[in-house]
């Protein structure tokens, strides 16, 4: 293949997903948006104290669906296509038992965890209506996000992308429909968000309905060994996604004590809005991990490499754009979800914009080197990576600045801790290359 071709690969696989990102992550977005027009300040902070759990049934979705997907492509690659199959069955079995999990979660556990997260009042009774909702559609949320990847790696990221697209045009619609026309409050807000992943379903149907599926179900003994495989591949890619409800766990509470709901109100704008810039960043990843990992399969490294590089630069291309729009009209943002004109949300917003996105080009480069670290079968340094920015890292990093520079610190805790793990990604990526070019000696 020519230096063409690989970047021609890039191109489409990189656009597609990252604009089926930016669509996905808009469930969110748009209920953030709808809630702060029809239900105001509690409104916004309820959504934001009940929003962490998505981010770990999302991520679940993902790491099953991405650590399925890549053995499934490197599988495909060497036409292993029983092992492919035993790959796609195993990865629904693992959805399945996730999804009674949640479900059983929201039967039984909303009041502890809105408890837990210091959910009172009004706010709590919004917040639980929006949790219970939210993982009773567990099961949609997870089987999406299994048969996207599947579907990503089996050569139709298109229908992959417009699928992604269709259930999140379809959200915001219905989210308008339900919260305004409607008058469904905050349950017209979640009962929208969790009709999505169901649209989005009936979209990739025609993949089966016409039978371009290469990967099917089959007869499997279950193994432990399958699973910890698809798992281990997928871990950073829940990691990802947790981290950012973990973030937004640790957060609320500091934010709770220091500035209360008027300040979880104003992180909910941020923390909302970082979820869609790092679905950029995802989509960039996810477009990559089936172009280096069918040639990690065929042993094509110049790809890799190329492609590697293609990602990056694109990451920061896109860090100097969202950085420099989030600086310069980083008021004209908060006033969108300030419908109350609360002049307190106004300042705080505004100011944690500009300081929590400093964090961008190293979120985006954690997030990219983590997926070709498990997209070449190398998951310890990503393990690392995503485990250091998701939690171990993140978590003292918050409490300590913030009892330096109380609000201030706060928002500086998200960019130091990408900047410190970017470093550690940045050595290992070396140490990797430099173990590649001592073998090839």
């Amino acid at each position: 293949m020519t230096k063409s071709s690989y970047f021609r690969d890039f191109a489409k696989y990189a656009s597609l997903n990252v604009m089926g990102m930016i669509g996905l992550s808009c469930y969110i977005l748009a209920d953030t948006f709808f809630v702060s027009k029809g239900l105001g300040t509690n409104g916004l902070t309820a959504l934001n104290l009940a929003i962490p759990i998505y981010s770990f049934i999302h991520g679940s979705g993902l790491m099953i669906g991405m650590g399925g997907g890549t053995k499934y492509s490197i599988q495909k690659s060497t036409d292993d296509h029983r092992a492919a199959n035993r790959t796609f069955t195993g990865s629904l079995s693992l959805a399945a038992v996730f999804a009674v999990f949640f479900v059983l979660a929201g039967m039984f556990c909303t009041d502890a965890i809105l408890s837990l997260f210091g959910a009172e009042g009004v706010v709590f009774d919004m917040a639980k209506t929006y949790l219970q909702v939210i993982l009773l559609f567990a099961p949609a949320f997870l089987m999406n996000n299994v048969l996207l990847c599947f579907v990503r790696n089996d050569g139709a990221p298109q229908l992959s992308m417009a699928a992604m697209i269709g259930g999140s045009l379809s959200n915001v619609v219905l989210d308008w429909v339900f919260i305004f026309p409607c008058q469904m409050g905050i349950f017209g807000a979640v009962f929208a968000t969790g009709l999505a992943p169901i649209i989005s379903m009936i979209i990739l149907s025609p993949h089966f309905i016409r039978r371009k599926n290469q990967f099917h179900l089959t007869k499997y003994r279950p193994a432990l060994r399958l699973f910890g495989g698809i798992l281990s591949s997928g871990i950073p890619s829940l990691v990802t996604e947790v981290s950012s409800g973990v973030v937004m766990i640790v957060f609320n509470s500091i934010i709770l004590r220091l500035e209360g709901n008027v300040g979880v109100a104003a992180y909910g704008v941020i923390a909302n809005l970082s979820l869609v810039i790092i679905a950029i960043y995802t989509g960039i990843a996810q477009g990559i991990q089936p172009l280096i990992s069918r040639s990690y399969g065929t042993k094509d490294f110049s790809h890799i490499d190329a492609t590697l590089r293609y990602a990056l630069a694109a990451m920061l291309f896109f860090s100097l754009f969202i950085y420099g729009s989030v600086f310069l009209y980083a008021s004209q943002i908060t006033s969108v979800f300030n419908s109350e004109n609360n002049p307190a949300l106004q300042s705080i917003a505004t100011e944690g914009l500009r300081l929590y996105f400093l964090a961008c080009p190293f979120a985006g480069f954690n997030v990219i080197i983590s997926i070709y670290f498990t997209s070449t079968e190398q998951p310890l340094p990503a393990h690392i990576i995503s485990l250091l920015r998701g939690f171990l890292v993140i978590i003292p990093m918050a409490f300590l600045l913030s009892w330096l520079g109380k609000i201030h610190g706060v928002w500086c805790a998200f960019p130091a801790t990408e900047l410190l793990v970017a470093l550690i990604g940045l050595f290992a990526y070396f140490s990797v290359v430099h173990r590649k070019v001592k073998k090839e000696l």
